[in-house]
């Protein structure tokens, strides 16, 4: 069947996105097609919003909807089945097919997105991409497991594997670092350091799980960091008392947070612990410099987590719990919400920090 769709592209040379009235084909045999519910608006799509393109492109990688029409090859969804779509593979030992999504004709040009798009009512996508869950779950917060949730809980829970009574460190407390915050109160970690810029932003992550917060314009975050977690009975490699964060999470992806990490975590017990796990979950646009010799004398890690180390059949139903639960506040960690005609307006509150949580497109 065909299906008549409703999407946002980003033409070549233009800095806005346009609402365009197309008609999907029916699927490919591997391809599902989805009517949307809501859609999250995620900070990476900034990145891709300021590179330089050739062709229009299509954006947005987290959703939650109602399938509508499947490939002659999908078996795990069905039609009226309720899913969240994802850019991460769902079954990564599968995930042979090239990772563009789709390739729409425009207006008579070919446009591209990366894994998947969601910034439209409707999507059409490769299974590998769609993931079922239970009908009876919110059908608009929910929207943000597939990016948001997944990339800071996961690192976390899956790539640091925080454990009990360790310490947390996040630097940038958005819709990614709120949730890294939940994985860490969920794992037990404590403290729970929130890191930001903003008093407002710090405040509201105190009500997701964080224990002592850092404003970095008023205060070193590393002096503070290593303040906060000196440990009297441990020596170094120097014969100094450890101190810093077991884990140190960098949700942005700057420059500055990213050589702010390593320092920030703890070195090791000499012949007995490594030191402590510095992990970027942000998107970097820079190149980084870190000091070699503090990683080798410390023993610390310096750890990248890609979509926190996911596999969505597996994990998603672990999030869809916790909000269940009221362990992870989704109704609270979404701040914003938007209508498909207003993306321009969600994409600018993003850029100039107007968003607490995260922003939502509702469809």
């Amino acid at each position: 069947m065909t299906v008549d769709a409703r999407v946002a592209v980003l033409y070549p040379k233009e800095n806005e996105l346009k609402i365009e009235e197309i008609t999907f084909p029916s699927p490919e045999p591997d391809q599902v097609i989805v009517k949307q519910f809501a859609s999250g608006v995620c900070h990476s799509q900034l990145h891709q919003i300021h590179a330089p393109r050739e062709k229009p492109v299509i954006l947005g990688h987290e959703s939650t909807g109602l399938v509508i029409d499947v490939g002659a090859n999908v078996s795990h969804v069905a039609p009226g089945d309720t899913v969240l779509v994802t850019w991460v593979p769902r079954d990564a030992a599968k995930a042979e097919r090239p990772a563009v999504a789709a390739i729409l004709d425009i207006r008579g040009q070919v446009a591209i997105s990366q894994n998947v798009f969601t910034w439209a009512d409707h999507t059409i996508a490769d299974e590998q991409y769609v993931v079922k869950v239970d009908s009876d779950i919110q059908r608009d917060v929910t929207s943000i497991i597939g990016c948001a949730v997944m990339t800071g809980a996961g690192a976390v829970i899956n790539t640091a594997k925080v454990g009990e009574d360790e310490s947390v460190a996040v630097f940038g407390v958005g819709g990614v670092g709120l949730s890294a915050i939940v994985g860490a109160k969920v794992a037990k970690a404590h403290p729970i350091i929130a890191i930001d810029l903003d008093d407002q932003k710090l405040a509201f992550a105190k009500k997701f799980g964080a224990t002592h917060t850092i404003n970095a314009t008023r205060e070193d975050p590393v002096i503070a960091i290593h303040k906060l977690t000196a440990n009297e009975s441990e020596f170094n490699f120097r014969g100094l008392p450890v101190s810093g964060a077991d884990h140190a999470f960098d949700c942005i992806g700057l420059k500055s947070t990213m050589e702010q990490i390593v320092p920030s975590v703890r070195s090791g017990t000499f012949g007995s612990r490594q030191g402590g796990q510095a992990v970027l979950v942000g998107v970097p646009t820079t190149q980084v410099e870190l000091l070699a010799i503090d990683l080798l004398i410390s023993e610390k890690q310096f750890l990248g987590s890609i979509g926190g180390s996911c596999a969505p059949d597996r994990d998603f139903p672990t999030f869809l719990d916790w909000h269940k639960k009221g362990i992870l506040d989704l109704n609270a960690l979404v701040t914003a919400r938007y209508p498909l005609e207003d993306i321009n307006e969600a994409i600018a509150a993003l850029e100039n920090g107007e968003i607490d949580g995260r922003a939502i497109l509702e469809f």
